[in-house]
C-alpha cells in the first residue's frame, strides 16, 4: 500500500481538513490548522506532499520523523500543525486497514469514557451564570469561560473585581460540585495574574488556564505559589521538546497540547507520557472540528493521566458550520451525563461528509483573529 494523493480543504468556520488517499482505496482524514493561519498551514501540507507520495502509510513513526527531522528547520506552529493533520490521517488509514479503532492499535483503552466540558460566553463574557446553568441542565459537569477582557501589564482592580463577580455568579448558580475552568487566554501578565489567581481561590475553580503566556513559563511556579488552584497551559506549545522546558520550570498541573497543533496523535501521546512521569494531568485543547476531536479521543482513551476533554460544539467561534455538520455519524459525539464514550469504529471513528467538505472548499474561509487595543491604543493580547 502506498500514498497516492493528498487533498486539502478549507472549511467553515475556520478549519483545514487533510485527506490522504492510497492506491488500495483506503482513505484517511486529518485536521491541520492554526486558527487565523489556515491557508498557511494548508500550503505547508502541500509542500510536504513530495515527501509523502509513494510512502507506505502504515509506517507512521518513520513518516513523522521524515517530515520533522528531514526538513532541517523544524518545530513551530505552522510546521507542527501540518505534520499533525497528516499524522491524524495516517492513523485513520491504519485503523481502517486493520479494522480497529486507533486506540486499540495504541495499546487499548484504559477507560470507557472521558468527561467533556463546554464553553460559555464569548471573549467579553456576559450573562455567563445563566449560560453555565444551561450547560449543567444539558448534562455537562464542567464549563470553561474566558476570565477577563484585555489587561495592561499592571491594571486597575476594577477589572479584577469584574472577573470575581462573574465567577461568583456562576458558582452560585451551579453549586459547589460543578467544574469551572477560567481561561486567562494569555491576556494577563504576571503582576495581575498573581492578584487574580489568589482572589479566585474562594470559588474553587477546576483550573486556571494560561495565566501568563508560555514565553514566560518560568513565571508559572511563582503564580502557583500565589494560589491553590491547578494551573493549565500548553495549547501554544508544539512538541515534546517545548514541553520538556515547561516540565523543567514546574508550577503547572495540567497540560493542554492540541492534537492539530502539536504533531498529531504520535507526538501528543509521547507528550502525555512525559507528563505522567511528572504527575501532571492531560486535558487536550480542542476548540476545533470533528477530526481533531476524534483524534483527541484516541489519546484520551489510552492515557492514564487524561481527565477531561475540550470540545467546540456551541462555542462562539463556530459561525456558519459546526462539528456535527461534517460527520455522517453524529452519534460518535453523543454526550451522556457529561461524558463521551469512545467510538468502536475503525480508524478515528468518524465518517466525514466529503460532499459537504468539497462544497465548502469552493468558497474557502479566511477567518482571522480579532485585533484588540488598550485605551492608549497599544496592542492588547487577544
Amino acid at each position: 500500500m502506498k500514498i497516492s494523493k493528498i487533498n486539502t480543504y478549507l472549511v467553515r468556520p475556520r478549519w483545514c481538513f487533510v485527506e490522504i488517499e492510497t492506491d488500495t482505496g483506503f482513505v484517511g482524514w486529518g485536521e491541520a490548522v492554526i486558527e487565523g493561519k489556515a491557508f498557511t498551514v494548508k500550503s505547508c501540507v502541500e509542500e510536504m506532499t513530495d515527501y509523502l507520495i509513494g510512502q507506505n502509510p502504515l509506517n507512521i513513526e518513520d513518516i513523522w520523523n521524515l517530515l520533522y527531522r528531514g526538513a532541517f528547520y523544524r518545530g513551530g506552529p505552522i510546521i507542527m500543525s501540518a505534520i499533525a493533520g497528516i499524522d491524524q490521517a495516517l492513523w485513520d488509514i491504519k485503523g481502517k486497514y486493520y479494522n480497529a479503532p486507533v486506540y486499540d492499535l495504541m495499546g487499548g483503552k484504559c477507560r470507557e469514557s472521558i468527561k467533556v466540558y463546554s464553553w460559555i460566553g464569548g471573549d467579553r463574557p456576559e450573562e455567563v451564570a445563566t449560560a453555565a446553568l444551561d450547560r449543567k441542565n444539558a448534562g455537562f459537569r464542567a464549563i470553561k469561560m474566558n476570565g477577563t477582557e484585555e489587561l495592561q501589564i499592571v491594571d486597575s482592580h476594577d477589572k479584577i473585581d469584574a472577573v470575581l463577580e462573574r465567577v461568583a455568579s456562576i458558582r452560585e448558580k451551579v453549586g459547589r460540585d460543578f467544574g469551572i475552568a477560567i481561561d486567562f487566554h494569555g491576556r494577563v501578565h504576571k503582576p495581575m495574574a498573581k492578584v487574580l489567581a489568589k482572589k479566585l481561590e474562594e470559588f474553587d475553580p477546576m483550573f486556571i488556564e494560561e495565566p501568563v503566556l508560555c514565553e514566560n513559563m518560568e513565571a508559572f511556579k511563582e503564580i502557583a505559589r500565589s494560589c491553590n488552584i491547578p494551573i493549565a497551559t500548553g495549547e501554544r506549545l508544539y512538541s515534546r521538546w517545548d514541553f520538556k522546558h515547561l516540565f523543567h520550570y514546574g508550577g503547572v498541573d495540567i497540560i493542554q497540547p492540541d492534537l492539530s497543533h502539536a504533531g498529531g496523535i504520535t507526538e501528543v501521546k509521547k507528550i502525555a507520557s512525559m507528563a505522567e512521569a511528572y504527575d501532571i494531568a492531560l486535558a487536550p485543547h480542542c476548540p476545533l472540528g470533528p477530526i481533531a476531536l476524534a483524534a483527541c479521543l484516541q489519546v484520551d482513551a489510552t492515557s492514564y493521566n487524561a481527565f477531561i476533554q475540550e470540545q467546540s460544539m456551541g462555542i462562539h467561534y463556530n459561525v456558519g458550520k459546526s462539528v456535527l455538520d461534517y460527520v455522517k455519524n453524529p452519534e460518535a459525539f453523543d454526550f451522556i451525563d457529561g461524558h463521551i464514550k469512545f467510538s468502536p469504529l475503525p480508524g478515528l471513528g468518524v465518517e466525514i461528509n466529503k460532499d459537504l467538505v468539497v462544497e465548502e472548499n469552493k468558497n474557502p474561509h479566511s477567518w482571522k483573529n480579532p485585533v484588540w487595543r488598550h485605551a492608549d491604543h497599544s496592542i492588547a493580547e487577544w
